[in-house]
Formats: structure tokens, sequence, C-alpha cells
């Protein structure tokens, strides 16, 4: 679902601290209706840049990851992690970072989403993670799969969720990650991509504040479709093999409220909604929790951009 990139330096540990209690809303005028609107830009980040390093990380007898790096080879090494689980990279992520401070790691293809992985890793390993930039936590509770899978974002897509809900008969509609799960999954090749276009179509269609006919289009390549809507389900079908709720869990949290951490949440991001943010920032008051009011989901919205470019720069030189 959520994309999200981090700081770490192996061996050390932070101490630095941010204030408590700092909520900041974006002051960024909202934004006009379609027809009336400039085109969006994304300026504020770094040009583009081609990666010195692609190569294979082995992690078991049956996965493989890709990364790349890029940067400066001396730098502070931070590390991407893309959303989903399974939505990808672009070449347009590694421009979030300083090529001159930053030796920026890009994951492809771990095994789940941005903003869950990192919380997860930092949790497990708190003295490995120097920062942390998230960009709409995600959690993997039962809770927000609901509303987005089940009863909620229905309410403000119906013409989108009328699609979703299609391939799956009436029946079977009561758990809509499940009766998806055994369709991604049919011995029936034409059943397996049928589901898996309307499953990332409906992700596509909910991820901006605007709904974006590049994003739509996404979800008709076979082969991008099918591989990420298998492994988002096979991931949400399984709780994320966690225990629910367990990232905001008090006992966990504590673990990292020494790293120094910024969050940049969508107001109307309804694919990873603010509550959730919410409820991270109550058990983790040290947060510096930005909200933006003329966004949605996407990394790409330009106020969304523009804050984690921002984030970026300020932990370069930790």
């Amino acid at each position: 679902m959520t994309s999200i990139l981090f700081s770490l330096r192996l061996g050390f540990r932070s101490h630095h601290k941010l204030p408590c209690n700092r909520v900041y809303l974006s002051t960024m005028t909202a934004q006009l209706p379609s027809s009336e609107r400039p085109k969006q830009s994304l300026s504020c980040m770094y040009p583009a840049i081609s990666p010195y390093k692609v190569d294979y990380l082995k992690v078991s007898d049956l996965h493989t990851l890709y990364y790349d790096i890029s940067g400066n080879k001396n730098g502070t090494p931070v590390v991407f992690l893309h959303g989903g689980p399974g939505g990808g990279c672009d070449e347009q992520d590694r421009c979030f970072f300083n090529p001159e401070k930053y030796k920026a790691i890009r994951h492809v293809k771990y095994s789940n989403a941005g903003s869950t992985l990192s919380l997860a890793y930092a949790e497990s390993h708190p003295d490995r993670v120097k920062s942390l930039v998230l960009r709409g936590i995600f959690t993997l509770r039962r809770s927000e799969l609901e509303f987005f899978y089940q009863s909620g974002a229905s309410h403000l897509f119906p013409e989108a969720w009328d699609e979703f809900v299609e391939p799956i008969p009436e029946s079977e509609r009561k758990d809509m990650i499940l009766a998806y799960h055994a369709q991604l999954n049919a011995v029936d090749k034409e059943v397996r991509i049928r589901a898996a276009k309307a499953w990332s179509k409906w992700e596509m269609w909910t991820s901006k504040l605007y709904v974006d006919p590049d994003y739509i289009a996404r979800a008709t390549e076979d082969d991008w479709a099918n591989a990420f809507a298998r492994i988002e389900n096979h991931y949400f079908v399984n709780g994320g093999f966690m225990r629910d709720g367990q990232l905001l869990e008090q006992q966990e949290t504590d673990k990292i409220r020494h790293i120094p951490t910024i969050v940049v949440q969508g107001r109307y991001d309804v694919v990873c909604p603010i509550t959730t943010a919410w409820a991270l920032k109550k058990v983790f008051p040290e947060i510096e929790l930005h909200i933006v009011p003329d966004a949605g989901h996407s990394a790409r919205e330009p106020a969304i951009a523009k804050l984690l470019v921002e984030a970026a720069n300020k932990f370069a030189d930790l």
C-alpha cells in the first residue's frame, strides 16, 4: 500500500530526540478543480540519477531481492522501501535524496509494505536504525484492511468499487480479501489475470486526491497487475504474519522512541487512512507528524513529495 524510506547506519545508535507533540498542518493552498488547476510539478525532487551498482541479494533458497545503489559512495546510507507489498519501484524514487549526501539503496519486491516493514524492522533492531522517514502509515491491522477492502473507501469511490466487486459472486463478498485470494490463485489463468487487474485497478483508482488515468492504466498490464495483486493479497490474507496491532503496541513502539522520525500523511489518504498515523503518534509522541490537507495516498502528490525531500535533507548529516 504505502511507500517509505528510512535511513540507517549499521552499528550506530542515535540518541538525538525530536521534541514531543509536533503536528504540522501544511499551509499549501488547496488545489483547484481539475479544469482549472495547473499541471502538477515535482520540481522539488532532485534530478534523475542512474545507479552505480545493480545486483541481487539471495535471502533464502526460494527468494532473491533486487537492489540498486546510487548517489555518493561515501554518503549516509539510506534504504528506500517501496509500497504494496508488491508495488515495485520507480526511477523517480532516487530523486528524493540529495545525491551528494546520500548513498541511496533501493530494494525491490521485498516482503511487506513500506512503512509496515520499516516499523517492524526498527522495532526488531532498534540499534541498527539511525532515523525514519515514513509516508502513509500502514500497520496491517484488520480494521485498516476492512476499511479499504470491505466498507469505508467504497463510500467515497462507489463507481470504482462496483468494478472491484464485479468479479466476485455476491455470496462471497462478505470477505473480499479471502474471495480474491481464491481467484488470484485459481488454476485458470484468465480468472487470475481478471482478478489481478480488478484488484490493482481499485488501488490505482484511490491512490491520489485527483484520480490519475496514468495510474489506472498500470492495472491493465498483465504481468504487473498479477505480481502486485498476488503478493499484496498473500500478505493481507495472512495478516502480515503478525499479531493484529503488533506494530502499535506500546511495548513495541517504546523500543524506537529514541529514533528521530518524521511521518508525512495525506489528509485524504483512503488507502492508508490518517487514523493509523494518529494512533502511532499517540504511542510514539516524539514523531514529527506532517498532515497534508490537499493530498491523498501517493508519494507523487506534489505537497507530499516536497515534505519527503525536506525530511530526507534534514536527516542527511545525522
